[in-house]
């Protein structure tokens, strides 16, 4: 390992110890490399801007930073047990390839706020993804609520058989979900679209760091202003990131939850395409919907990272190297999270409905409600009226699913989807 940045001449470094110093973080950092070197990027340059830099010095800096994200990208520079971390590898070559030049980019900065504004770049990206992501299963479930917007199917309380309802009562449900989710994840996008670089160590430095200027460069929507409210927003910011992922993947999985249940020989509703099941080791005659599966699980990954991130942030103001491990739960979390979510819209598009099982599955009693809600309109009571209907058999055996739904005509419901009053709230989030 190269020498610790925080090296004392008079320190003996036990490699016992680094290792536990260390931790995950050069694996981590892999995931952040990218952006701590787009932050070093505008950091030189701000040092320029105030005459720490010669004009020389930053273009020689900037051309060593976009050679390492050349490297890095192309796979001939790993980030490796040769370093301590990102920033460590970042100082170790610009210096190895520049001599004091190099040396001269910590100037103005301290490790800390270096991950502070990487993490925060790489949320930024990551918040921007998974909106996108819950945009398209929402453009994939509008189109389909749509396609398939009077195709009965029945609808359930309990996981009972309650009343009719439609395939494109279920696609716009999810639909609007989703677009909740895009748009929970573009509010979180926007708490933590703000720059904390030249917050230094947790109280500023004693330069006129051009800190608007780098906000700026970095494409930042705002300047975190104060130090210690920098210090303040760590694992703060990753929880809101995590959180909006949560919402996302709680969907996935009722969603997930309702194929499960569907695709079984019990409903038969639903057909899941071969690549979306896996066989038994031991039963030929098995196929099993092992994705759904897992997408139903995936939530726990992150509500898990959220739990990590609780018991961590019991501290006090001010840096705590405790939130180095901040890092690792939501890098993960992230990582699979966004991984499962880009597996729904192509999922969606593929499943297909029974439609002999969804019209099987629909029975007279199910038009009970339709018969009280009649009688009440009559002038009935509408308590007398559901105790006429709950007596009904006769009557509901000439009733249709399709008659059913035509006469759903509250906003939102089989008759009245307003599926363009939700297409033009996802145009407005994803214009946003």
């Amino acid at each position: 390992m190269s020498s610790p940045l925080w090296q004392k001449s008079d320190t003996v470094i036990d490699p016992r110890i680094m290792r536990f110093l260390a931790g995950e973080d050069v694996v981590l950092d892999r995931e952040l490399l990218p952006f701590d070197i787009r932050a070093s990027h505008a950091h030189a340059a701000g040092l320029a801007r105030i005459g720490i830099l010669t004009a020389d010095e930053n273009a020689a800096i900037a051309r060593e930073l976009d050679a390492l994200a050349a490297d890095f990208a192309s796979g001939e520079f790993v980030l490796d047990a040769r370093y301590e971390d990102g920033h460590s590898a970042i100082e170790a070559r610009l210096t190895e390839r520049l001599g004091d030049t190099g040396r001269r980019i910590h100037t103005g900065r301290s490790r800390n706020d270096q991950v502070l504004v990487a993490s925060r770049l790489y949320l930024c990206a990551r918040l921007g993804e998974l909106r996108a992501l819950c945009m398209s299963i929402a453009r994939v479930a509008l189109d389909r609520a749509g396609a398939e917007i009077a195709l009965p199917m029945p609808g359930y309380t309990h996981l009972q058989r309650a009343v009719v309802s439609s395939a494109g009562m279920w696609w716009a449900g999810f639909a609007e979900s989703f677009i909740d989710n895009a748009q929970i994840a573009r509010d979180a996008q926007a708490l933590v679209d703000a720059n904390p670089l030249g917050t230094a160590a947790g109280y500023g430095v004693n330069l006129a760091l051009d800190r608007d200027g780098v906000t700026a460069a970095l494409g930042f929507a705002r300047l975190q202003v104060g130090p210690v409210a920098a210090q303040l927003s760590r694992g703060k910011y990753e929880w809101q990131a995590l959180a909006a992922l949560s919402q996302a993947l709680g969907d996935v999985r009722r969603l997930a939850w309702d194929l499960s249940l569907f695709t079984t020989r019990e409903f038969g509703l639903v057909a899941l395409p071969a690549q979306y099941t896996t066989g038994s080791s031991i039963m030929p005659n098995k196929r099993n919907p092992d994705v759904i599966e897992l997408l139903r699980a995936s939530q726990a990954v992150t509500v898990g990272a959220m739990a990590e991130l609780t018991a961590l942030l019991s501290l006090p103001s001010g840096y705590q190297r405790d939130l180095q491990f901040t890092k690792g739960p939501l890098i993960r979390a992230l990582r699979h999270g966004l991984d499962a979510l880009a597996l729904l819209p192509e999922l969606l598009l593929a499943l297909r409905w029974n439609e002999t099982a969804l019209r099987a599955a629909i029975e007279p009693s199910m038009y009970a409600t339709d018969l009280a809600v009649e009688q009440a309109v009559s002038g009935v009571p509408f308590r007398d009226a559901y105790r006429a209907a709950a007596d009904a058999t006769a009557s509901l055996d000439q009733r249709t699913p399709e008659a059913s739904l035509a006469a759903r005509v509250s906003p939102g419901a089989g008759a009245d989807l307003r599926l363009d009053v939700l297409a033009a709230r996802l145009a407005g989030i994803a214009g946003s």
